[in-house]
């Protein structure tokens, strides 16, 4: 796990953007496959109105479908939060619901408030959740694969482990950026630089919308428009590409 983490103003850079500004912003690195890094549809947002989230992987794994070992609830909870001071900044709570499908729901209200306490911008499983109603006025962004009712058994197993959810390997302290599109990855060599590469690909996208809602729009002068797009992003990405 690194221990070395962006600024809390890179942080708040990077959540000015949406995450699939972020991704355009990443493919131009060339650093990994365009289909590379972002967690899959079964992943989405409960709350889509609530601002973009930034922070650190605390990862842990999770099932609710029989009884856990001493009969404790949620046993490994205090320690996951303990551990939150592991990471190089803010928490992001990624949980694999080893349950196949999900027994119960991974998280309600009281996790929730819980994890919020203690510094968490949100909260990401690849099972369910519940308490739709009471945790929506937290404004704590929560991702998942949908809503059930209980809580089954509910049992945290290993804290701090790799763990795939989405179609995606999230190891503990990666860096992540979630909002109403999904969640995505944002590589931990080029984290400092992706930030000033969103504003570098907004401003480039701008050339093509800006004329498209503007007077007297016609196929020639989009074409035209199209090519500086394209000219300015290649600029960009010649000059990060390593």
């Amino acid at each position: 796990m690194s221990t070395q983490g962006l600024t809390p103003a890179q942080l708040e850079a990077l959540a000015r953007y949406d995450s699939p500004t972020v991704c355009n912003a990443i493919e131009l690195f060339s650093i990994q496959p365009q289909t590379a890094g972002y967690m899959d549809r079964r992943i989405a947002a409960l709350y889509p109105e609530l601002p973009p989230a930034v922070g650190y992987a605390a990862t842990a794994t999770f099932r609710s479908a029989g009884e856990p070992l001493g009969g404790r609830s949620y046993g490994s909870l205090d320690e996951q939060i303990e551990r939150f001071a592991e990471l190089p900044g803010a928490p992001f709570v990624v949980f694999q619901d080893l349950d196949s499908p999900a027994a119960a729901a991974t998280f309600g209200e009281v996790m929730c408030t819980s994890y919020k306490r203690f510094g968490a911008v949100g909260l990401i499983t690849s099972g369910a959740g519940r308490d739709l109603l009471q945790v929506k006025p937290l404004k704590f962004p929560v991702f998942c694969d949908g809503l059930i009712v209980s809580h089954g058994y509910p049992s945290i197993l290993d804290v701090h482990v790799p763990v795939h959810v989405g179609g995606l390997t999230v190891r503990p302290g990666d860096l992540l950026h979630g909002d109403a599109n999904g969640v995505t990855t944002i590589p931990a060599d080029i984290a400092s630089e992706v930030a000033d590469v969103c504003e570098e690909v907004v401003k480039a996208e701008n050339i093509l919308l800006d004329y498209c809602h503007g007077e007297g729009c016609d196929v020639a002068g989009y074409k035209k428009k199209r090519q500086e797009l394209s000219a300015a992003l290649r600029a960009v990405a010649d000059r990060v590409r390593r």
